[in-house]
């Protein structure tokens, strides 16, 4: 088949020709070949470009092509990392004399073959490669970064996206995912590498050692330091809890780390113990689906369970369920398992005078406003950030020393709980939820009971999303020319309330609109938009950085008198929440 009669992009054709002429293997060949007969269709999105390596990484679907996860394009980005990274120790202007990686993997397909490519590419670049010696979460690998004293660290995952994809996360030395400069630096660096000719593949194995069970120690170790409530732990060991790993790696370390801090009675969802890159028991390994939790929710309706969490496959993320005082079991969204989180950690120290004043915490700035009040009233400094994780990574490192870090995260299910890890950690989020429903039944109550503590004291607030798509570059403009919209003509007033204030993070200033003052955002410029009514409610509209779509994210507050109270609260904040939407016209 002639490639070049094929009615395909040009630059699919010139990409798939020079993989068919260049050094790659028969089989990606002859995969080539098959495409370019039976599926052209397929072979143009295989090839009609290269897979983008974005500022977290790389992220695609798996197969033959410059456009997909292959053990080709993931050593091309290696390479360029490995040049990079080098790149910048040499501009420091002393002989570098060794430079170290840390690289680890998820339980997805192909996971482990691409972890050691990377590290073989890293080894035969010079690189001193700790290479985990099976699959790790995503956490660990942080951890090891620094661990280790490493430059840099690789893991490969594609988080909580569907079993065709896979990725690659790229950290840098503070164990945190690349930040600017590092990110777009990195970027184009990888554009320089144009074909796997430009990659050394092999030739350093010797500088590849093995790491696990020393690392998994002291990782544990540190995990196990954040508990703040050993006793209540030693006196409740036997709340019962209903734990789903989702096929990923948390099940290589959080029932052990549950075992460890002394909870007797772990129940493990055991159909979703066994991990398997094909998610076989659950249509998306996504904690914030429904669906992905229900085993484990159905398991704790069969033993009557205290407390249910999961965590994504590279167990960074987690999901949890509660049971409600009609013993039905209600999925808690991002933000109110961190606002859980931030109270109790907050209380404790608290209690145990452990704040000194001069402690932080940090959460993004889309997240709910409930953990900042949370933090303020007790006297704790809270910094906003952007949307993504490894922004509160570089909040610590740029405050490490001056202040002391706490907790943090975000409200899409990520939470990180002390400094020796710079991403989100399941490991640590999972045990101290763990501790949370102990203590709660020390003072019998439910993890439930916590939640509505929270509300009747600082008040309940409620979120929602919407995701307006608009495909091609029509849609892509035609978002754009919403933000204009908004940044032009901003609503003076939302569902009737007025607006009080307006934070732009494109120009990185916040106008309060009632006393005319302007005051700098001191962080990057991102492309963000926020509203603030004078009921306090919060409206976000932020475009997607990867993907055809403008996302509005709504914060309402209300008043809960009781427990009792609490569904006919809720409904009247979604009942609000909705109102706003139809007067933004996104309904």
């Amino acid at each position: 088949m002639d490639i070049n009669s094929l009615p395909i992009d040009e630059s699919a054709k010139l990409n798939a020709k020079a993989w068919l002429e260049g050094e790659y293997d028969e089989a990606t060949k002859q995969a080539i070949r098959e495409m370019a007969e039976q599926n052209p269709n397929e072979l143009n999105e295989s090839f009609y470009r290269t897979l983008e390596f974005g500022t977290g990484g790389l992220r695609g679907i798996m197969g033959v092509g410059t456009n997909r996860m292959n053990k080709y394009t993931v050593a091309m980005a290696t390479q360029g990392l490995a040049n990079y990274v080098r790149k910048v120790e040499e501009s420091k202007g002393q002989k570098v004399k060794e430079l170290r990686a840390a690289v680890s993997h998820d339980s997805r397909n192909h996971s482990r073959e691409f972890a050691e490519i990377t590290a073989h590419v890293l080894a035969a670049n010079g690189y001193k490669v700790y290479l985990f010696d099976g699959m790790r979460p995503t956490p660990e690998l942080s951890f090891a970064v620094r661990h280790f004293k490493c430059h840099t660290g690789v893991m490969v995952t594609a988080s909580h996206n569907p079993k065709e994809y896979n990725g690659y996360k790229a950290y840098w030395s503070d164990g945190c995912q690349l930040t600017a400069p590092h990110d777009t630096a990195v970027i184009d660096e990888v554009l320089k590498i144009k074909s796997v000719g430009d990659v050394k593949m092999s030739g350093g194995e010797q500088n590849i050692t093995i790491i696990g069970e020393e690392v998994d120690k002291a990782f544990l170790a540190r995990v196990e330091a954040n508990s703040l409530n050993p006793e209540v732990i030693k006196k409740h060991h036997d709340v019962k809890i209903v734990y789903t790993p989702l096929h990923g790696t948390g099940i290589t370390l959080i029932p052990r780390m549950l075992k460890q801090l002394g909870f007797t009675n772990v129940n493990v969802v055991e159909a979703q113990a066994v991990p398997d890159g094909n998610f076989p028991t659950t249509p998306s390994p996504n904690p914030e689906e429904k669906a992905a939790m229900k085993m484990a929710v159905d398991l704790a309706k069969e033993i009557d369970a205290d407390i249910v969490f999961a965590s994504d496959p590279d167990a960074d993320r987690v999901g949890v369920a509660v049971k409600r005082p009609d013993g039905e079991w209600m999925l808690l969204n991002g933000n109110q398992t961190m606002s859980v989180l931030f109270y109790y950690i907050v209380k404790q120290w608290q209690e145990k005078h452990l704040l000194t004043g001069n402690e932080f915490m940090v959460k993004t700035i889309v997240t709910s406003e409930l953990p900042a009040d949370i933090a303020t009233r007790a006297g704790i400094k809270i910094y906003d950030v952007l949307t993504g994780f490894k922004f509160i990574g570089a909040k610590i490192l740029e405050l490490e020393g001056v202040e002391q870090f706490i907790a943090g995260g975000e409200e899409s299910y990520g939470y990180m709980i002390g400094d020796f890890v710079r991403d989100k950690d399941a490991v640590a989020a999972c045990s101290m939820i763990a501790e949370i429903a102990a203590w709660a039944r020390e003072q019998g109550k439910t993890f439930f009971d916590v939640l509505v503590d929270i509300y009747k004291e600082y008040g309940f607030y409620k979120e929602g999303l919407v995701s307006v798509v608009r495909k091609g570059k029509s849609g892509a403009e035609e978002i754009q020319q919403m933000m204009r919209d908004y940044r032009s003509n901003p609503p003076a007033e939302i569902d009737g309330e007025k607006v009080v204030c307006i934070k732009d993070y494109q120009v990185l200033e916040s106008k309060d609109l009632v006393s005319g003052k302007v005051t700098k955002i001191d962080l990057p410029k991102s492309n963000v938009l926020q509203f603030f009514t004078d009921k306090g409610n919060k409206i976000t509209v932020r475009p997607s950085g990867t993907e055809p779509k403008i996302k509005f994210y709504f914060g309402v507050k209300g008043e809960l008198c009781c427990k009792d109270c609490f569904d006919k609260t809720n409904d009247a904040l979604d009942g609000k929440i909705e109102s706003i939407k139809k007067s933004m016209n996104l309904i």
